[in-house]
């Protein structure tokens, strides 16, 4: 016997609950966390760059102030001896250091693609080199379906930047401080 009502004209009645909708395509809680950490270490990423950037403005403000300070008092390499020329050269030296590291935290890096038909992308190397090999449009797809394998990659290439990038903003800073400390004994000794 059939549950549905018929209708006096014979057929099936229409059900008042339509029918369910394909769902939408939504990340699943370890792609939603693994793109959550792909959206921190970028911007992680930004925070070091521009950490190393207003260090480099701080290093030219005290590398001028030292030049006029220079000049002020008439110093030339053959007046200063003992003592402050070793402190001169030692704060010269550390600041030399901290403006190479804060320029090598600066420098963009991205690890050489490897990238091959059949893997996701993994950030914009991968992407070129798939373009350049005229499977871009494949790579796209397959990006699609393997979204969380993609964001791995993009996590593991990613976090090493980061920890590269703030090596060498810690080896700035504390070049930068070193020097910085050695400026005042300078202007005693002399």
């Amino acid at each position: 016997m059939s549950t549905f009502p018929i209708p006096a004209s014979g057929g099936p009645v229409p059900s008042a609950v339509p029918a369910p909708a394909a769902a939408p395509s939504t990340p699943t809680a370890p792609l939603a966390a693994g793109q959550a950490l792909l959206a921190d270490l970028r911007g992680e990423i930004a925070r070091a760059d521009s950490k190393a950037a207003v260090l480099v403005a701080a290093l030219g403000m005290i590398v001028s102030a030292a030049s006029g300070l220079a000049a002020g008092r008439d110093w030339t390499l053959r007046s200063v001896t003992g003592g402050v020329l070793v402190l001169a050269v030692a704060a010269a030296c550390c600041l030399s250091v901290s403006l190479l590291a804060l320029l090598m935290a600066v420098l963009p890096r991205y690890p050489r693609s490897v990238w091959e038909p059949g893997r996701p992308l993994g950030y914009f190397g991968d992407i070129r080199r798939a373009a350049d090999l005229g499977a871009l449009p494949a790579a796209v797809a397959d990006a699609d379906r393997h979204r969380a394998e993609g964001v791995v990659i993009a996590l593991t290439d990613t976090s090493l930047i980061v920890a590269r990038k703030h090596m060498w903003v810690r080896i700035g800073v504390l070049s930068f401080g070193a020097g910085l400390l050695l400026m005042p004994l300078i202007a005693l000794a002399a």
